[in-house]
């Protein structure tokens, strides 16, 4: 539902790092000033890492100290004490080397903020980000969300406990708020999100520090696709269906933004389940978006193919933009790619493969067959029919029936 409040988990860390740079251009801080500079505590090689490397993940502090149970609801949230426990140890990793993600460098930073700021985390993030972005269905960490507005329920995935399991998902993240805690809707998201575009005519940073974010500063050598990160920010690699943005995944929910700069568009889909589709379905929604830029709308004989047909295979929708027919499979996640099938309308029920797989069946010939009424009854690809979904259950039951029946 548009108006519930979900965990938006990692996407917490946009957040921090926003205020953080906003702390920045009001001289109170330096992206290159060491962290103990500003907190104590702190074992020393931690506390010569500068603050732009905590946000960019390359600081090399542990990434959920020694006992990771608060992410697996076997343990509270830490407390400020409990993360400046955690952060008297000697870092793993030597400070500038590499790329290592950590939810205890972003705690640190919200305490860092604290002791800038004069006050706690939340109320300081409430009134210079979230309500100077207008943001009025956001909160920085669940005690601070509102009354009586609707929160969604979190949930296990369904293997291995053979159903969903509830994950009630209202636990503060205390001192972990600046990596976790946020709770927000996807229009507020995404509207937060598309504020950070260096363009945007209204924000709360500086065009300057909005381009600081989205530099990609590190890349993860080990992702299947390339990926890198920014200052509190992930980015794909350059092209021309580049994005920028996050992902979160807290106990119960899963979640993914991504602004596309190509079509100056922000999706964000926000989930409630611990294998919730939000990046299969962001890669899916950008597919299509993209597919329409590139093609435009349909001209009107094109457009009189639009429908959905049936085989044993399942859905096979027809989608006119531009000068083509695209068949695509609704049940893919991501229906538009590279493979797409691209159909040229040659009559009033005809047409030709124009574009498709080499395993499918580029340029043989499409037809409509049609009824005594006119209706639509039949569509060939090639040589594959497809039927109303109605017409193909009759069809595929009785053949399954006579095949059962058949004797042996």
């Amino acid at each position: 539902m548009p108006r519930h409040r979900l965990r938006i988990a990692s996407h917490s860390k946009t957040f921090t790092a926003a205020g953080v740079l906003l702390l920045r251009e009001q001289g109170q801080v330096g992206l290159d000033d060491p962290i103990g500079r500003y907190v104590d505590g702190l074992h020393k090689d931690l506390a010569r890492a500068r603050i732009g490397e905590l946000l960019s993940h390359s600081a090399g502090v542990t990434r959920d100290g020694p006992d990771a149970g608060q992410f697996l609801d076997r343990r509270p949230f830490l407390s400020r004490a409990e993360l400046l426990a955690d952060l008297r140890a000697k870092p793993p990793l030597e400070a500038g080397v590499q790329l290592k993600y950590s939810n205890h460098g972003y705690g640190l930073l919200g305490l860092m903020m604290e002791q800038v700021t004069g006050t706690d985390y939340a109320t300081w993030m409430q009134r210079h980000v979230i309500a100077a972005a207008g943001l009025e269905e956001t909160a920085p960490d669940m005690p601070h969300l509102p009354r009586r507005v609707p929160l969604a329920v979190g949930h296990s995935s369904e293997f291995p406990f053979g159903q969903r399991l509830i994950v009630p998902g209202h636990n503060p993240c205390d001192a972990m708020a600046p990596a976790a805690g946020f709770v927000s809707t996807a229009s507020d998201v995404a509207r937060f999100f598309s504020q950070l575009a260096p363009d945007s005519p209204q924000s709360i940073l500086s065009p300057a520090s909005r381009r600081e974010m989205a530099q990609r500063r590190w890349r993860d050598p080990c992702n299947l696709f390339e990926s890198h990160y920014g200052l509190g920010a992930m980015l794909s690699a350059p092209g021309p269906r580049e994005w920028t943005g996050h992902t979160g995944s807290l106990q119960g929910f899963l979640s993914r933004t991504a602004r596309y700069p190509a079509l100056d568009l922000t999706v964000t889909v926000l989930t409630n389940a611990q294998d919730g589709l939000s990046t299969e379905w962001v890669e899916g929604i950008a597919s299509i978006l993209f597919a329409f830029q590139q093609h435009g709308a349909p001209g009107k004989k094109e457009a009189a193919w639009a429908g959905r047909w049936w085989s044993l295979w399942g859905a096979s929708d027809l989608v006119p933009m531009g000068k083509v027919v695209c068949q695509v499979a609704p049940a893919m996640f991501v229906p538009f790619n590279a493979a797409t099938t691209e159909l040229v309308v040659t009559g009033r029920d005809t047409g030709v493969v124009q574009k498709a797989s080499a395993y499918a069946s580029p340029g043989q010939p499409v037809r409509r067959v049609r009824d005594a009424s006119g209706t639509p009854t039949e569509l060939w690809v090639g040589g594959t029919q497809l039927l109303p979904k109605d017409a193909m259950l009759a069809e595929a039951t009785r053949r399954y029936h006579k095949a059962r029946n058949a004797p042996r």
